[in-house]
Order: C-alpha cells, then structure tokens, then sequence
C-alpha cells in the first residue's frame, strides 16, 4: 500500500508578528530616516516624516513576509497604506484647526465677544466682534430662511413628482448652479437688488447671495437622501389610502431627515465663510447694525478679511481670534443639528 505524505507547509507558517516589534520597527525606520537626513540632501519636516512612512512600511512589509508569509505581508501593507490615507487626508484639517486654535485662543476674550470696532483706531489693539457674530448670524439665518424650503421643495418635486423634460431641465440648472463662484452670486444681487432695485447694500442682500449659493447644495443633497427612501414605505402608505403629500411629509421626510440635516449643514457651512458675496453686497460696518433691511452690516468673513488686510497695530491678532470664533459656531451649528436630528430619530423609533 503506497501512501501520499502530505504537502509541507509553508515555512514559519502559523506565526505572527510580537505586539514589540511594530515599535522596535519604527525606531529603526526613524534612526534610518536620521542618517539619510544627515548623509542625503533629504531636509525639512515634511521631508522627514514622508521617507519615515515608506521606510517603517518596507520594514513591516519585509519582516512579516519572511516570518508570517506572503498574505500577511499584503494584508499588513494594506491596511498601513489605508490608515497613511486616512492621516494624510486629516492633516490638512488637524493643521489648520491646530494653528488657527493657537493664533486665535489668546485674543477670544469676552470683551472681543461683546464689543464692536466702533471708535476703535488704528493704533489700538482693543475693539471686538460683536457686531460681526451679529450680522453673520442674522445674514445667514435669512440665507437659510429662504434656501432650505425653496431646496426641499425642489427635491421633492424633481423625486416625488417631476418627470420628463421639465424635471430633467430642473436637475441641469442645479447641477449648473452648483458650480457658480460665489463672486459670481454676489455681482448677480449686486446688480439687481443693490444697483438695479436700488435697495442699497444691507445684510438681506447679502443673505440673497448667499441663499444662492445654499440652493443647490441643499437640492442635491436632499434629493439623494429621498431617493434613497425604499419604495416599500412609500407603496405602504398609499395601501391604507394616505395621499401622496402626506406620504412625503410623514413617511419620506422622517426617514431621510438624517441626510437631510446632513446636506443643509453642509450647506450652511459653506455660505458661513462666504466673503466675496459680503464685500459686494453688506459692504462691511463697523458698528452694531441690528436690522439687516437697511444700511450695511459687517459679518465674520467680511471682519476677517478686513482685519488680516490692515496694517493698524493687532489687526491680525483680531483676524485669528474671529477665525476662531467662526469655526467655533460653525462646529456648534453641526453639533446641534446632529444631536436635534438623533433626538427625532430615538422619537420616531419609540
């Protein structure tokens, strides 16, 4: 009787790499980025830290193919080059929050909250931004007054109810109207309402330009979310006889609110740093303007342009601080819709 003996299996098969060896691993490609840096002309930080990345990969790519094998390898260089994406995605942002965090914290004081920049001269390094956040706040707020029920609409109409040509004529206008430049937006209310109407500049025409540019983002955004709806929901509403309106308020709205919110604070958070709109339209004021109707108005873009620009004595410092401030409303918008959003949802399912 001839017996077959069994194929071998591959060297060192089984094994896998100590918990210790990664860190031993990247001190060894960090002394061999150090010797490079010190016989190559290879300089700078971000020199560095990109040969120390190819480096500890080659590392761990090399010794766990000769210890794990050729899958493990692969799969360990994968998932490095997954998370080097990840991070070289997030630098940007981490750098420029972090920077923009340690130029502006010294100078978000209460006093910069709570007072304006009237009476301030160029030699002084007082003056704050309230009358910025209040423009911002009551331009935007305007802005997405008119956007957001003019956007859903429209994505209800293009999803619910639109077909043929007409629909197709809607979608290619906000398709184009996506990728207007938003100088292009505030020349347009410039024209019209500024110019034409002869409404003057005020902070309601520069809440029509930014709602000009909120428009698409939120008809796109919530036409995705909609459509994302199952039709089974939708069939199962009309089976117990509930109309369509009241299908889409009750049934489709609720289930894609998520997304929604989602796109409309994208929107908002796009229009919220606008500056060339407000330069063409509010004009800029460096007092407390309560109504945005009549008479310019400043706002935080249009205060951060106008600071990091001058020449007088701290008006960079008061650039970064009202930077600061607007990436902390920015952030504090979001949070908010996000937990108003997961609080409707808790609802909805209980």
């Amino acid at each position: 009787m001839t017996t077959v003996d069994a194929a071998p299996a591959p060297r060192l098969a089984g094994r896998s790499l100590p918990t210790v060896v990664t860190p031993m691993l990247a001190v060894a490609a960090a002394g061999v980025v150090l010797v490079l840096a010190a016989l190559t002309p290879l300089a700078g930080r971000a020199g560095c830290l990109v040969a120390f990345v190819a480096v500890f990969a080659g590392l761990v790519t090399a010794v766990s193919y000769a210890v794990e094998g050729r899958r493990r390898a692969a799969d360990r260089l994968g998932r490095l080059l997954i998370l080097g994406s990840v991070a070289l995605a997030l630098l940007p942002l981490v750098a420029v929050l972090g920077y923009t965090v340690a130029r502006g914290a010294k100078g978000l004081t209460p006093d910069f909250l709570t007072h304006s920049m009237r009476g301030v001269g160029p030699l002084d390094t007082n003056g704050g931004i309230y009358h910025a956040i209040l423009g911002t706040i009551e331009q935007v707020g305007l802005a997405i007054v008119i956007a957001v029920p003019l956007g859903l609409l429209t994505a209800i109409y293009v999803t619910e109810y639109g077909s043929g040509r007409l629909a197709s004529v809607v979608r290619f206008v906000v398709d184009v109207m996506t990728g207007i430049p938003s100088i292009v937006a505030g020349l347009f209310v410039l024209a019209f309402w500024v110019i034409a109407l002869r409404q003057g500049f005020s902070g309601f025409a520069a809440s029509l330009a930014l709602s000009i540019l909120m428009l698409p983002v939120v008809v796109r955004s919530s036409e995705e979310m909609i459509r994302l709806v199952p039709d089974s929901l939708r069939e199962a509403s009309y089976a117990l006889g509930v109309p369509r309106w009241r299908t889409v308020l009750s049934v489709v709205l609720p289930t894609a609110s998520a997304g929604i919110t989602t796109g409309v604070m994208l929107a908002i958070a796009r229009v919220t740093g606008e500056t060339a709109p407000l330069l063409l339209t509010a004009f800029g004021f460096d007092s407390i303007r309560t109504s945005p109707f009549k008479g310019q108005q400043s706002g935080l873009p249009l205060f951060i342009f106008d600071q990091a620009t001058s020449s007088a004595r701290g008006a960079v410092d008061r650039a970064w601080a009202a930077a600061l401030a607007l990436i902390l409303i920015v952030v504090a918008l979001y949070a908010g819709a996000r937990l108003l959003t997961r609080r409707n949802r808790l609802v909805s399912r209980n």
